[in-house]
């Protein structure tokens, strides 16, 4: 029952994700090659549903909302190998369902913010995608890592997001998040469709690779008094006076 309540939670989650985060880049008229009011205020959508969030649903189940995240945290041993794949199918789900809900609202024309091939280069494009989602989901484990920053945690994921958004938007749409590529790209058909697979491929490698390294640069246990500021060195104690060998003069 509690599993079911967190792939419920995942669901939402990844639902209001493509629904408001691609519904924002359609409703403005998002271009990519264009970096006007509609593309800024594209990027703070997304990072602004992932603050809302991981305020309202990530007490449930954490707000992954991301198989990404979700293959990066399995990797890092904070979930099981059953977790993450229902995790992934309340995700995907969750993105097809927002998906359905663009077509309803804006229809097939418009593109329902699907994300494409970088300058028709596939290649470039993963690599685009690789490095942004390790960004991202390094960020992630980062602040998740220590309990004192649950309360900040939000903020600073959807900041990084946003960020990320402004950054990649202008290659590729920004993926990062195969649930969000595949759920309107299985409405929009054509080149959307034949390409997905490199918005699913590359995101996932990126969230391994995040673990993986994060793993092997974090200061965690005995690691810990590794990675510790050195302390200020003691100050040698103060040299007692030497005794003068001169007798004193009566």
């Amino acid at each position: 029952m509690a599993l079911l309540k967190k792939c419920i939670a995942e669901f939402i989650g990844t639902f209001v994700l493509v629904l408001f985060g691609c519904g924002t880049a359609v409703a403005v008229g998002c271009n990519g090659a264009k970096a006007d009011a509609a593309y800024f205020m594209t990027a703070l959508a997304f990072g602004l549903v992932i603050v809302a969030m991981a305020y309202s649903i990530g007490n449930v189940s954490g707000c992954h909302i991301n198989p990404a995240v979700s293959i990066g945290l399995l990797c890092s041993g904070k979930m099981s190998v059953k977790e993450f794949f229902a995790y992934i199918a309340a995700q995907f789900i969750g993105g097809i369902a927002g998906g359905a809900v663009l077509l309803a609202l804006f229809g097939k024309e418009s593109g329902l913010g699907t994300n494409g091939i970088y300058n028709g280069n596939i290649w470039l494009s993963i690599l685009i995608e690789v490095i942004l989602t390790f960004v991202f989901v390094l960020a992630i484990i980062g602040v998740t890592s220590k309990v004192q920053n649950g309360s900040v945690a939000g903020i600073v994921i959807g900041l990084t997001l946003t960020l990320i958004h402004i950054f990649g938007i202008h290659f590729t749409g920004t993926s990062v998040n195969p649930a969000r590529s595949f759920g309107p790209a299985i409405f929009a058909g054509g080149d959307a469709f034949t390409n997905v697979w490199v918005f699913i491929v590359a995101p996932l490698v990126g969230g391994v690779l995040a673990a993986l390294v994060y793993k092997a640069i974090a200061c965690t246990g005995d690691a810990e008094k590794e990675c510790e500021a050195p302390a200020a060195p003691a100050k040698a104690p103060a040299k007692a006076p030497a005794k003068s060998n001169r007798k004193k003069k009566r």
